[in-house]
């Protein structure tokens, strides 16, 4: 199947402002888009792109003071299979991790391991260890959080989510995160695209969205699984922007300046392909 992909962001700016985006598809998955899903501006600036420290695809521009619009459309070619679990992936002891790994095992901005330490091995420390240790981590954190919109804030950690019971996607990630961490299992922020198509109507307002990888190992090897203890089911077309520790790693948009975000729109849907009755 085809997924058209995009964003519109306009902002209120008071000056010349600095801008990062992460609003492109991973390079992981750039080779599956039928139409790119370039970056545009309104008014038009120069734009400069280079691959950041975790290998995400950045740009880089100066936005002029004034209204600015950010936008981006894409079309990407996906399995359109539902994913899949590894029951029997195992955990990887330390000495066998490979040393790629090893960062995604430390404490970060919002990852606080050592603040949760404790807790996680009296949560998770009797349950089997791999997959179903970390599946007993997302649905332990699916239940412990309320999602709202309302609840969201940028600053919150990983400790303070644990405390207050509530957030959006990027505080179940988080604290996720941490939890895997205190367990010795390598685990890493994802920032991307996950579509609705095949769930029943009614449908949340399309956005962006993060979730996890976890670095377990199974009968070809060591390699990064899914989990998304926000949503903590099976999903169609789940599109990777880019990685990170955590979300201070993979903003969206980074802006260097006074600003206000005064739109706001996320594009994520299936491509019907027309039929048209006169075509021969």
């Amino acid at each position: 199947m085809e997924i058209r992909v995009g964003c519109l962001m306009t902002y209120e700016l008071a000056q010349a402002t600095p801008i990062i985006l992460m609003l492109n598809v991973h390079a992981s998955r750039v080779a599956d888009l039928a139409q790119p899903d370039t970056v545009v501006t309104i008014p038009p600036v120069p734009m400069a792109g280079y691959h950041d420290g975790f290998g995400n695809w950045c740009t880089r521009l100066v936005a002029p003071a004034g209204r600015f619009v950010i936008r981006t459309d894409g079309v990407i070619r996906d399995s359109g299979q539902w994913e899949t679990p590894h029951i029997d992936a195992r955990q990887v002891a330390i000495p066998d991790l490979t040393p790629d790994t090893l960062v995604f095992l430390l404490g970060s901005r919002y990852c606080e391991t050592d603040l949760l330490s404790e807790t996680a091995w009296s949560l998770f420390g009797q349950s089997p260890p791999g997959w179903a240790r970390v599946q007993a981590i997302c649905d332990y954190v699916h239940d412990h959080i309320t999602f709202g919109y309302e609840h969201s804030r940028a600053t919150r950690t990983a400790a303070e989510v644990f405390k207050e019971k509530h957030g959006v996607c990027r505080d179940y990630a988080h604290l996720a995160l941490t939890f895997c961490r205190c367990l010795n299992i390598p685990a890493r922020y994802c920032t991307g695209y996950i579509s609705d198509i095949g769930l029943p109507q009614p449908h949340a307002p399309q956005d962006f969205a993060a979730w996890i990888e976890v670095f377990l190992e199974g009968p070809s090897g060591g390699r990064w699984h899914v989990f998304d203890p926000r949503n903590n089911d099976p999903r169609i077309g789940r599109i990777l922007m880019a990685r990170g520790r955590d979300a201070a790693d993979v903003p969206l948009s980074l802006t260097f300046g006074q600003h206000t975000l005064a739109g706001f729109q996320v594009t994520v849907e299936e491509v019907v392909a027309s039929h048209d009755p006169h075509a021969t």
